[in-house]
């Protein structure tokens, strides 16, 4: 009879252990369902955030300072949570450095497929064929601009390659300036290794190649006749002749800084300066301008042409230049240029009246 209330009390107790234990799991079980759904109801949510805002994602930032960077600006309100979510989906490795737009109210995986699934904000400088330096330092030296630093003085003319520099937000103007600088550098090295050799007697060193070009530049925005200019600056060099281009005239009156608004006169092509290539002999003292790649190319292979003249074919710069190899082929393109842009101008003068004519003939208040 003992023994079997022994084993009675034995049974009972196990029985009473396994219960507890079972309690003990569904409890857990419990409050693991609970917590998960209220992270994943919380992951889902709409964001605290109640309008637009950037956010930027630093080079080398890990996930868990991107989590409490996103807490500390309001866009999340659970940093640890942020954090487990991108790591246990794996979307940390996927995380490109760079400026993001968080629309307002997201939530918290609506941010993390915004950084891991989006492609982040460009930010860039785009210098455009033919732009002085000073022109790009204006617009470097934009508060606008997500640069930092101070504010950098124009560049030597003609040392910036004319083409987009992307730049990371908080990068300061002098290393952009640098990477401009570098990367002109680097081509025009490539382009003068590359060049016509027969170009080296008048040609003589990349600076050379470089000052031409943009001269080539502002004459022509036209890729196709690039080459064409090249050619008759080339052989005007050869023969000793002047230059007598108005772009660089112009540069010495204002040094590239903004625009001159008037044409040029009588007196300014006679001005003396190191830029008028009316007065001086061979190529003004430095560039006018950065030029583009294609005019450096057309610089270093110039068609192979005896051109001597240009002139516009219209006041339209589109329709481009009308070429010559003697001094009487170019007067007559003179002419054809003067009858068509006078033709032009009686054109312009018509519309301007028929334009005028048709605002009186519906206003109704006379």
């Amino acid at each position: 009879m003992a023994a079997d209330r022994k084993r009675r009390r034995k049974r009972s107790s196990a029985v009473m252990l396994l219960n507890g234990l079972l309690t003990i799991v569904v409890i857990g079980m419990v409050v693991v369902a609970a917590a998960t759904y209220f992270a994943v109801r919380t992951y889902y949510a709409e964001g605290p955030r109640a309008e637009e805002t950037a956010f930027l994602v630093e080079k080398g930032t890990g996930i868990g300072t991107i989590a409490n960077r996103l807490e500390e600006q309001g866009l999340i309100e659970n940093a640890l949570l942020f954090r487990g979510a991108a790591q246990l989906t794996k979307n940390n490795a996927k995380i490109l450095p760079g400026q993001y737009m968080v629309p307002a109210h997201a939530s918290m995986a609506a941010i993390l497929d915004i950084i891991t699934e989006t492609k982040p904000m460009e930010f860039f400088v785009n210098v455009i064929p033919g732009e002085t330096s000073w022109q790009v330092a204006e617009h470097i030296n934009d508060p606008a601009q997500n640069l930092t630093g101070a504010a950098v003085p124009a560049p030597i003319e003609g040392t910036l390659l004319a083409v987009r520099h992307d730049f990371f937000p908080g990068d300061s103007r002098k290393s952009l300036i640098e990477a401009m600088e570098k990367a002109m550098a680097d081509q025009v090295a490539a382009i003068w290794a590359a060049r016509d050799p027969a170009i080296d007697d008048v040609v003589k060193s990349p600076k050379d190649l470089v000052t031409l070009a943009s001269l080539v530049e502002k004459e022509t925005g036209l890729e196709t006749e690039r080459p064409q200019v090249a050619s008759v600056f080339v052989n005007r060099l050869r023969k000793h002749m002047r230059l007598q281009t108005d772009p660089s005239v112009i540069y010495g009156l204002t040094l590239g800084k903004g625009k001159l608004e008037r044409a040029l006169t009588t007196a300014d092509l006679k001005a003396k300066t190191p830029y008028n290539t009316y007065q001086i002999d061979g190529l003004p003292a430095g560039p006018i301008a950065n030029p583009g790649v294609e005019a450096l190319k057309a610089v270093a292979h110039p068609a192979g042409a005896s051109f001597l003249y240009f002139v516009a074919r219209s006041a339209d710069p589109a329709d481009g230049h009308l070429f010559a190899a003697t001094y009487a082929e170019h007067k007559k393109n003179v002419a054809l240029y003067r009858k068509a842009a006078a033709a032009d101008e009686a054109e312009a003068a018509k519309e301007a009246l028929e334009a005028e004519q048709a605002s009186e003939a519906g206003d109704t208040t006379q």
